[in-house]
């Protein structure tokens, strides 16, 4: 298992990957968003420079709100060009997978139809995964894909496609936390995994682990029995990094003490 942290968006992305390497993480979940780390403002050789005198791994992530599910075509092609130039970057400096948020806001549409542009986007970037070497990773969010039967509308169509878990979110807008559900349908598939804690209901409050009613116990079981031992990506956001610590210590005790 390799620990990480994400950068703050309104911050310089060299100084971040110093302080988490500092920390004594293993990885950056590299999110390129404005308006500090924004794709068209980063340097990926300066980038790689860091990290490759860090030492630390990079995963890719994305902003949650590029709509490429758009019903206005040229809005849903800006999106596309967005994700295409971060994938560039992605493989530029590294990264493997880069995430993507599904996207749901099509008022007045179906839910099929959100579905169908998730799909057609989706299907638009793989050939610049293929010649990036970069695969695309869908992340589990509150409401509209966040459970084994909503995931399926586009993992199972798209079998290329990664899944990113997201163990908080699992836990929001539900009658009962999914993501040993999420798990145990898709480990095989598994690509990188949040987790955070919080208190279920809407509100997506990224905790320190043990402070909300996430079950990190179970998850980790049932991680290890999907035979999953990759990057965790602690979203802990606090800017005393006690806590990101706290969560650290907690998640590999419980890692080193759990049986599958």
């Amino acid at each position: 298992m390799l620990i990480g942290a994400m950068n703050h968006p309104q911050k310089d992305v060299l100084d971040e990957i110093r302080w988490m390497a500092d920390f004594g993480l293993d990885f950056i979940d590299l999110t390129l968003e404005p308006p500090a780390s924004a794709s068209w403002r980063v340097d990926p050789r300066a980038i790689c420079r860091e990290l490759e005198r860090t030492g630390l791994k990079v995963v890719g992530h994305t902003a949650y709100y590029l709509p490429l599910e758009s019903p206005f075509e040229e809005v849903r092609q800006g999106a596309i060009a967005e994700f295409k130039r971060c994938l560039e970057i992605f493989g530029e400096v590294g990264a493997k997978w880069m995430n993507v948020h599904p996207g749901r806001y099509t008022p007045m549409h179906p839910r099929s139809f959100f579905i169908e542009r998730n799909l057609q986007s989706l299907r638009e970037l793989m050939p610049t995964c293929e010649r990036t070497g970069v695969g695309i990773m869908i992340e589990n969010i509150p409401g509209d894909f966040n459970d084994v039967q909503q995931m399926s509308e586009l993992l199972d169509p798209m079998p290329e496609l990664g899944l990113h878990l997201d163990i908080g979110h699992s836990n929001l807008m539900v009658p009962h936390n999914t993501g040993c559900e999420l798990i145990e349908r898709y480990g095989n598939r598994l690509a990188h995994v949040h987790i955070h804690d919080n208190k279920g209901g809407h509100a997506d409050l990224h905790l320190p682990l043990g402070t909300g009613s996430v079950d990190t116990a179970a998850h980790v079981a049932a991680l290890k029995r999907a035979g999953y031992d990759g990057t965790i990506t602690l979203e802990v956001f606090s800017p005393d990094l006690h806590f990101l610590d706290y969560s650290r210590n907690v998640l590999r005790k419980i890692w080193d003490e759990q049986e599958p």
